[in-house]
């Protein structure tokens, strides 16, 4: 072929086609690059300005990792939602170091070669006999697949961070006042007028099935999608390597029959796997079955119907499940919800009839400015009424009257007066802990927030797609 191409270069035709060759290796070459299809740039995301690899991200998801026991990274594997929390964190935990690390150059801070040559020789693992070693200082290095420069880098980024940190970790005085306001609002007490009007201290009648089919109209019950749905598992101790790679070839078995064409039964009783089927199940409730968790449950609402999923690793074995049928979210038929209905109208007319009655209290007290069946009593934030009633006392002023409304009763409340507490030193200490914790909490995020808008990050969402989602 070669030697045909050669005899017949100098003719025309040859040449066309040459041509034409040439043409389209060119042309191909350049939709690359004006598409962006080529596979070279391996950049993740942009922090201020800086391209941050794939490679770098792998290496921190890497160390992050390792820092996981061996059950939650088995988790991360076995839970998609779980996995991509994980990735997330990982994302973010480089953004904050390279923000403040560039934050630190902008400030103009420098990191010697001197400090990091003694933090080298500080490192315990490079150190033999309390002293450093340049063998031991290689060993390490090739064992961990590191190099100098990697160490450098590390050190260096590190001892930026901490110049950068420093001044928002430094201890702060928190102000007295603050404090004292504090345990003020904390621990004051408040002495209120209280009368309480219960709904089911009024009597109504049996409502006729007009009445209750017109209650329905405004007040339908909604019964919630639920799903059916079968699963087949293969148990295995999945902590014990030659069990789980004897659980693991049985599960790619037993999903090569599914994918080819088996029903669940049949290819769980040909492999002795568990196969079990499901009604019903809603998202908002777990159902009687120990294979079935949070996680499982977030997985099967995100399916479709007639699809099985992939195969799935849990702590106790290989399991695929299917969603056999999707029951949409619907209104109940009336004459199945009847006697829930007939509650709730009992409760509407005996809520509007002791509406009426609270208010009849409320305008006797603003007249006279007594309460009629009214007790008093003391509160505090916590403890002495309802807790609607505690809410509303100490979110109105001294003097204030009011209805609060609860579940099954009205308050007609008057707020009489207000006791600061007396002094108590321990207290008062251990709440300048409190809100000394609490005001360098809110510092750390407002100097993040700072951080993230003056290096903002850019996510490259083709890398991102094609390596970590």
């Amino acid at each position: 072929m070669l030697e045909y191409l050669r005899n017949a270069a100098d003719k025309p035709v040859a040449k066309i086609l040459m041509w034409i060759l040439i043409f389209s290796f060119v042309g191909w070459g350049v939709a690359e690059w004006i598409f962006g299809l080529t596979s070279s740039d391996t950049t993740l995301m942009r922090i201020g300005g800086e391209k941050i690899s794939i490679n770098q991200y792998n290496s921190m998801k890497s160390a992050e990792k390792d820092k996981l026991s061996r059950d939650e990274q088995r988790t991360l594997y076995a839970d998609p939602n779980a996995m991509a929390a994980f990735q997330a964190r990982v994302i973010q935990d480089i953004a904050s170091l390279k923000r403040m690390e560039h934050h630190a150059r902008d400030l103009g801070y420098v990191v010697s070669d001197h400090y990091i040559a003694n933090e080298i020789r500080a490192i315990p693992q490079f150190q033999d006999g309390g002293k450093f070693s340049p063998e031991a200082y290689d060993i390490v290095l090739s064992n961990s697949g590191l190099t100098e420069s990697d160490i450098i880098e590390d050190l260096r980024m590190k001892a930026l961070n901490k110049m950068v940190k420093t001044p928002i970790e430094t201890e702060m005085q928190t102000p007295k006042f603050a404090v004292l306001a504090t345990y003020n609002a904390r621990n004051a007490s408040r002495t209120i007028d209280l009368a309480t009007v219960k709904f089911t201290d009024f009597k109504v009648a049996t409502p006729t099935d007009q009445e209750l089919r017109e209650f329905y109209k405004k007040n339908p019950h909604r019964v919630a999608e639920s799903r059916d749905v079968s699963y087949v598992m293969i148990d295995a101790e999945m902590d014990k390597p030659d069990e789980y790679e004897l659980g693991l070839k049985a599960a790619q078995q037993l999903e090569d029959d599914i994918i080819g064409g088996a029903n669940f039964a049949d290819a769980a009783k040909k492999h002795k796997a568990n196969y079990k089927h499901l009604d019903k199940l809603v998202s908002a409730k777990l159902p009687d079955d120990k294979h079935i968790d949070d996680a499982m449950m977030s997985r099967i609402f995100g399916m479709d119907e007639g699809i099985e999923s992939e195969l799935i690793e849990t702590k106790k074995g290989f399991i695929i499940v299917r969603v056999d049928k999707i029951n949409p979210e619907h209104d109940a038929e009336f004459d199945s919800v009847k006697k829930d209905i007939a509650t709730e109208w009992a409760h509407a007319e005996q809520r509007k009839a002791a509406y009426v009655r609270a208010n009849e209290l409320l305008v006797d007290l603003n007249k006279t400015g007594k309460l009629d069946t009214g007790k008093n009593t003391k509160v505090t934030r916590t403890d002495g009424a309802a807790l609607a009633v505690l809410t509303a006392a100490f979110h109105k002023n001294i003097g204030d009257n009011s209805i609060i409304e609860d579940k099954d009763a009205f308050y007609v409340m008057h707020i009489a007066d207000e006791k600061v507490p007396q002094k108590d030193d321990k207290k008062l200490e251990a709440l300048t802990t409190d809100v000394k914790n609490l005001s360098a909490k809110h510092i750390q995020a407002d100097y993040d927030s700072y951080l993230g808008r003056k290096y903002p990050m850019k996510i490259n969402e083709k890398t991102y797609d094609r390596f970590v989602k």
